[in-house]
């Protein structure tokens, strides 16, 4: 992709998942990627484990507030990542789409901070590798 590449993360509350994945992924850019986040149906406030959980991380997301997804935003993203099963939009075409049915360790009956890392880890190798994908970079 030429240019500095968009990645627009989505679930439905926007409040924690997209708002993980997007931390995660401008710790880890810097500016190489243009990071966004998104809800299908926002919520009124960033789930705090969420970020406690990037905190542990030495990434503060705790200025976030949930926002509304836009056909604008849709449009200027490169890639569309939706995280979870419930998140559903609908994607211009030629731009990539992907969906990460990320880790519900709620339903191995895991709650908690416990529950919160867990999802955390499987949305921080996710975001690696989408990292790697658009620029190139080895390892991290």
């Amino acid at each position: 992709m030429p240019g500095t590449p968009s990645v627009l993360f989505i679930c439905v509350k926007n409040a924690g998942k997209s708002q993980m994945a997007a931390g995660l992924m401008k710790d880890l850019s810097g500016e190489t990627v243009d990071v966004r986040s998104a809800g299908t149906k926002p919520g009124t406030a960033l789930n705090a484990q969420s970020a406690e959980s990037l905190a542990e991380l030495g990434i503060d997301i705790s200025a976030e507030t949930p926002k509304a997804v836009t056909d604008e935003a849709l449009r200027a993203a490169d890639v569309v990542v939706t995280l979870g099963r419930e998140a559903a939009v609908t994607v211009p075409a030629g731009t990539r789409y992907e969906n990460w049915d990320t880790d519900e360790p709620s339903e191995r009956g895991i709650e908690g901070m416990d529950r919160m890392r867990l999802v955390r880890d499987d949305i921080q190798r996710r975001v690696r590798q989408l990292h790697r994908d658009l620029t190139g970079a080895e390892g991290d």
